[in-house]
């Protein structure tokens, strides 16, 4: 529903335009007056006596194109076909933007006339290189003309840009205007004070222009996900993997897209060198509104480890076996029906981890990492059955492995002290959901500003047993079983055991196979994860509540939709209980590497060393 103030918004700052003139017709005639032989007016004449002293032919030519460019008729031209430009060459006509350009140079215009019929000072005593016009020196109306078209082309531009490219465009539009003004003076035209005000002039009208008639961004977001015809022009990058996304899928795709706004497709298929796809290269020096990842878990890591800190969102097309991330997010199974929901929904910020290790570049993952029983399994999935079967592969892959030696290893949280272990597998894990809905990792949410960790460490049929029973009790409309007291680190008979830290440090007595989201890594003695809260931005369906404005990062509550609770649950009771309080922001980013200005959710933290690991009273809650 439309807001009726900001339905009446638009044009409204351009009543201030007299108060405007005014000051400025103000501001001239003491200029002219009392304030004439004070300094530093009373020093302008100087400045044009010594510069035309020292012109020399090169200079005379350059500013001769300064003047030239900024000449009333040329701005005229250049406004009608910049105007004629942002109406007729883009699929859809930017009118607002448009209607901006010409209002910001008309109005300049016009403000400048009613100053100098106020206002009449003679222009500087030198030789003029330009003919002098029957207008008053005060204010410069080539200088405020150039800040009017040459600085609303630079504001459309920081608009639409992004990196390098903007701020190349951006700042050689705003160069044009200052050297008019150096211009002007140096040919004899104008004072400087008569250069200065007309910056300024031409500065606030573009204000009062971009304020009537330019949409806010949170206004231009709403309009984008409400009204699909207003982004027409918007760019997206589709990743796709040629096996698991077929052409009928990749049709479907392409026309939704389409038919939500998204005309500038630029498609890039991954290759076994490249799971990304070749993604950074499709985005260098491009403005994608979106990335459409078309596989499963390992093309969605290798395009999130390319996203991560870019704010570029990303929509996920399940297409894989497994679709872990999907799942846990509760996106419909459907690859197509999760795309549509996800261009009609809201970006998130959500968190990502970043693992390195012997072996491993440092990388990230969005669902789990793991080491031992769990890789293995991944590892000797049949290729042939996962085709046929889907994740039931990995179950037939599982039951070979379930004799498998145990491991030593050494787990630290967040630089605390050492904890030695054996178990089958270790698994950390951003999400913590498997198929069949099996909640390996039960507190895991994916903007916690943690990552969740558990060692699986089953002795024999009954350990086993134990294991699956306390996971299904922690399963969606299963019976939650009770922990056994309040000292206990252990459940299901010690097949379980959990840890929670922003920092996890492993190390294995033998080389282990490692991988992360379902993409095998060579084995390794050593393992580091580290969170970086929301780094990556992903569209989930559209929340329940009413009143969040649409296109716009409402995580907690995209989450809560998609099934995942409030955050301030077991972790920040058990804290208050023992009476440890975590870290702050500040010193998370500190330990993750996350710039001050991320996006860190609240209540997040990190506790060192034991203090990381959850007992069995709040695991079970």
């Amino acid at each position: 529903m439309t807001n009726p103030h900001e339905a009446a918004r638009p044009g409204r700052p351009l009543l201030l335009l007299p108060v405007q003139a005014a000051a400025v017709a103000a501001l001239g005639l003491l200029v002219t007056g009392p304030l004439a032989h004070r300094w530093p007016l009373s020093a302008e004449d100087d400045v044009n006596r010594a510069l035309a002293a020292r012109r020399t032919p090169l200079a005379t030519a350059l500013t001769d194109g300064a003047s030239l460019l900024a000449d009333t008729g040329s701005v005229i031209a250049l406004t009608l076909v910049c105007t004629a430009a942002l109406l007729l060459v883009p699929q859809v006509p930017r009118w607002r933007e448009a209607a901006f350009l010409a209002v910001a140079v008309a109005a300049q215009s016009a403000v400048f006339l009613l100053v100098t019929l106020v206002v009449n000072r003679e222009r500087p005593d030198v030789p003029h290189l330009d003919p002098a016009p029957p207008t008053s020196s005060f204010p410069s109306g080539h200088v405020g003309a150039s800040v009017a078209l040459f600085g609303g082309l630079a504001v459309l531009a920081s608009r639409r840009l992004q990196g390098f490219r903007r701020h190349l465009v951006v700042g050689l539009f705003l160069v044009i205007p200052l050297f008019v003004a150096a211009s002007r003076v140096y040919r004899g035209m104008h004072h400087p004070s008569d250069v200065v005000v007309g910056l300024l002039n031409g500065a606030c009208v573009l204000a009062l222009a971009a304020a009537a008639l330019l949409p806010r961004p949170r206004e231009q977001a709403a309009k984008s996900v409400s009204d699909p015809s207003a982004s027409c022009a918007r760019r997206v990058v589709v990743v796709r993997h040629p096996h698991a996304c077929d052409d009928t899928t990749a049709d479907r795709v392409r026309a939704l897209l389409r038919d939500h706004g998204y005309a500038e497709q630029r498609w890039t298929e991954t290759t076994a060198a490249d799971p990304s796809g070749g993604l950074a290269p499709c985005l260098a020096g491009t403005d994608a509104d979106l990335v459409v990842v078309c596989g499963g878990d390992g093309t969605v890591r290798a395009c999130a480890d390319v996203l991560a800190g870019t704010g570029i969102p990303l929509a996920i097309v399940p297409c894989g076996t497994g679709n872990l991330l999907a799942r846990n997010l509760r996106l419909p199974a459907d690859p197509v029906a999760a795309l549509r929901e996800a261009v009609n929904g809201r970006a998130a910020a959500l968190d990502v981890g970043r693992m390195q290790g012997d072996g491993i570049a440092p990388t990230r993952f969005a669902v789990m990492a793991g080491a031992g029983f769990d890789a293995a399994m991944v590892q000797d999935a049949s290729a042939r059955l996962k085709e046929r079967l889907g994740w039931v592969a990995y179950v037939v892959s599982a039951v070979r492995h379930l004799g498998d030696a145990r491991m030593r290893l050494s787990i630290r949280l967040d630089g605390g002290a050492r904890l030695d272990r054996r178990a089958r597998m270790v698994v950390i894990g951003n999400v913590g959901t498997l198929q069949g809905g099996l909640p390996l990792l039960p507190e895991a949410r994916p903007d916690s500003g943690r990552l969740e960790v558990v060692l699986l460490d089953p002795r024999g049929l009954t350990g086993w047993l134990a294991a699956a029973g306390y996971l299904a009790s922690r399963a969606p409309g299963g019976r939650r079983q009770r922990a056994a007291g309040p000292g206990e680190r252990s459940l299901a008979r010690g097949a379980l055991e959990y840890f929670s830290a922003a920092r996890i440090d492993l190390e294995f007595a033998r080389a282990q196979p490692r991988e992360l989201d379902g993409d095998v890594f060579p084995a390794g003695t050593r393992l580091t994860a580290e969170v970086e809260p929301g780094a990556l931005r992903v569209y989930l369906p559209a929340s329940a509540r009413a009143d969040a404005p649409a296109g716009t990062d409402t995580t907690a509550d995209a989450l809560a939709e998609a099934g995942f609770p409030a955050r301030e649950e077991a972790p920040a009771r058990e804290e208050a209980r023992s009476g440890a309080v975590p870290p702050g922001p500040a010193a998370v980013r500190a330990r993750t590497g996350t710039s001050a200005g991320s996006d860190l959710p609240a209540g997040t933290g990190a506790e060192g060393g034991v203090h990381g690991h959850r007992d069995a009273r709040t695991t079970a809650q």
